[in-house]
């Protein structure tokens, strides 16, 4: 079973820019496919951001797209999520997720088996 833990939120001003760190237990990371998702108050937990096994391919919500770039370092068990030009609407709780193995639908919630407890990303107007 998969542990993660997520690192790097914070307070910073719109056009600022953070990197989310999620570090992934077990020896088969390099197996898994990871996302990152988000929650709002008030809103619904919406996908962000995924890259996948074993293709590596990157998947991003269109309000995010040129702004955030996820990568991986199997070699950390380590995912980020470089987030640039940050707006106020991107406040909220970022959750690492990951899944064992492969999946036709890196955006769907339910396709991850493992969740982080989230890191607060806080931006100013």
């Amino acid at each position: 079973q998969a542990q993660l833990v997520e690192s790097g939120g914070g307070l910073v001003q719109a056009g600022g820019s953070l990197r989310l760190s999620c570090a992934a237990s077990g020896r088969s990371f390099s197996w898994y496919t990871m996302g990152w998702f988000r929650q709002a108050p008030g809103k619904e937990r919406e996908f962000v951001s995924a890259i996948t096994w074993p293709t590596s391919n990157t998947y991003y919500a269109e309000s995010v797209k040129g702004r955030f770039t996820i990568s991986r370092d199997n070699a950390k068990n380590t995912v980020y999520l470089q987030m640039n030009s940050l707006k106020p609407e991107d406040t909220a709780v970022y959750y690492c997720a990951a899944r064992v193995g492969a999946t036709a639908q890196p955006m769907v919630r339910p396709e991850y088996q493992y969740w982080g407890q989230g890191t607060q990303v806080t931006v100013s107007s």
